[in-house]
């Protein structure tokens, strides 16, 4: 039995903790009070964060630089990692989600040859006897394993949604849970941390503050929550452009365009990438019989044709606003395949934007918090999209970052969670800007048209290297690298949802392109409402 003695000796042994600065933080099944969080911006993965927390009880209020949400971007690819995430934060969310889906990861998916797709958009399969058949095709380098890996962890497939399409379905869901969440016209331009336990004081556009006890900042490439948390100034650019407010250039500047286009491979592929020497042009089903296209040219910084849309350049302000962008893009193609060609002139120019490409080296040596602060997003680990993972790791975030802050009991462990929070996304998505990265400048400054013995085409060291390493990345490389992106799945095997949701998609898919189709063919094409870039950057027009 112990002794009175012994238990003040046991009790003076523990390091007492002094609570009386600290607030306990209150679940329904937990006393204390509801934490409180603000959010710099409303992009995908702002909004997500705000229906994340909401859904838990936390109270959000989400501070936009738009004074009205407007349907402003293009779509948006979701990975498998993705789609778990979403339907682990809300079944209702998944399910709105997939009634705007559009699978692409269901069909052929991969890189074909730019110079030697013969232009019918044929579907064709690898053949041994290619190396002494003339009449082998080659139109496919190789195709990427999206519905094998997925399939692998039992996951819905990867596919595009239009992003006014996502924002508009979060939007309404958190609208749901609290009517005034989201604050526009009045971005954040700043904060104060004031301490451990005693929150943040955020410094609004107009002059006002909000007081909270996180701020997320989730404000995108240009984010002024980090640009004071690392010392940058906002959107500030060497003077040879090669870096701008600590991101970057990539080297790789990309057009962007969309057209309604029935092409004989329609139905049957998802996304293909043409490869050949020095650049890269890329299609995708985005739905409703559009084709959505990107060309990526390695050229320096500022080599301005097209307005951005992201920046708020508009087609007057450049050089030459009657230029027809599209035979401009197309003089960039010279030799390649037909198909490319045709997707390009069903293209209405006056569609056509541009964007130079800026990432971020990842933060080793720098947490993405300080005090009550962090950043998640393309805020701070910004991406290429060749694997198009931004969004898909803005989601993570999100996700991770909430089931953390659920979790804290006080107001004297946020600053730690937010410390934890780091830790445990670092490595996953270092690995992923890398391997985004490194898919730009294999196909640009390591990969050429793949050598042949039939032709001439491809005789330089790069294109042995190419020919070479195609059983690898078939075999190996493509595999690995998809089998990681979808290994982090909260959701667990899903089943025969998967499949169902093909099904149903796939004859609803059908009917929405040809009725499409026969528009087009009736009335033209016309150019898709702005942008491909820009989200939503119209401000107040006071301002």
């Amino acid at each position: 039995m112990t002794t009175d003695d012994g238990a003040e000796e046991v009790a003076e042994s523990i390091p007492s903790i002094d609570l009386s600065n600290y607030e306990l933080l209150g679940r329904p099944a937990r006393p204390g009070r509801t934490l409180k969080v603000a959010i710099a911006g409303g992009g995908v993965g702002g909004l997500t964060t705000a229906l994340t927390l909401l859904k838990k009880g936390i109270d959000v209020t989400v501070y936009e630089k738009t004074a009205a949400f407007a349907r402003f971007g293009g779509p948006i690819q979701f990975a498998s990692n993705a789609l778990s995430v979403i339907k682990e934060i809300d079944d209702t969310l998944f399910e709105r989600v997939m009634e705007k889906f559009t699978f692409t990861g269901t069909r052929a998916c991969g890189i074909k040859d730019g110079l030697r797709a013969d232009g019918s958009f044929r579907m064709t399969n690898d053949s041994l006897d290619y190396l002494w058949n003339p009449e082998a095709p080659a139109d496919w380098f190789v195709k990427f394993p999206l519905k094998g890996c997925a399939d692998l962890f039992g996951l819905p497939y990867t596919g595009v949604i239009d992003r006014p399409d996502l924002q508009e379905i979060l939007i309404d869901e958190c609208r749901k849970i609290k009517p005034d969440f989201i604050q526009n016209g009045n971005p954040v331009e700043g904060y104060v941390s004031k301490g451990k336990g005693k929150g943040v004081t955020v410094n609004l556009e107009d002059g006002t503050t909000a007081e909270a006890d996180i701020l997320v900042g989730s404000d995108g490439i240009w984010s002024s929550v980090r640009a004071q948390m690392y010392g940058e100034e906002i959107k500030k650019s060497s003077s040879d452009g090669q870096r701008r407010q600590g991101c970057t250039y990539s080297g790789y500047t990309v057009f962007a365009g969309e057209t309604v286009l029935k092409t004989d491979d329609y139905f049957e592929t998802g996304y293909k990438v043409y490869i050949g020497p020095k650049r890269y042009f890329v299609t995708s089903d985005v739905g409703d019989g559009r084709i959505q296209w990107y060309a990526f040219f390695a050229l320096p910084p500022g080599t301005k044709k097209a307005p951005s849309g992201w920046g708020g350049s508009e087609r007057d302000s450049q050089a030459d606003p009657e230029e027809n962008l599209v035979d401009y893009v197309k003089s960039l193609h010279q030799g390649w395949s037909d198909e490319v060609m045709t997707v390009l002139d069903a293209t209405p120019p006056e569609s056509v934007e541009q964007r130079d490409l800026y990432d971020r080296a990842p933060e080793l040596l720098r947490s993405w918090a300080d005090g009550n602060v962090v950043v998640i997003g393309d805020a701070v680990h910004p991406m290429m999209p060749n694997l198009g993972q931004g969004g898909c790791q803005a989601i993570e975030d999100a996700f991770v970052l909430s089931e953390m802050l659920e979790a804290t009991k006080s107001t004297e462990k946020l600053e730690d969670t937010l410390q934890e929070f780091y830790r445990k996304r670092i490595v996953r998505v270092t690995i992923v800007q890398f391997l985004s990265r490194l898919a730009s400048d294999l196909i640009i400054n390591a990969f050429d048209t793949p050598w042949s013995p039939h032709d001439d085409l491809g005789k330089s060291w790069k294109s042995y290297l190419t020919f070479f390493w195609k059983p690898v990345l078939q075999y190996a490389i493509f595999p690995a690298q998809f089998a990681y992106l979808y290994s982090y799945h909260p959701t667990g095997n899903m089943g025969d949802l998967p499949a169902a949701l093909e099904k149903k998609w796939k004859k609803q898919h059908e009917e929405d392109a040809e009725a499409a189709f026969i528009r087009v063919s009736e009335d033209g094409q016309s150019a898709a409402a702005p942008s491909f870039f820009k989200i939503a950057e119209t401000v107040m027009a006071a301002k």
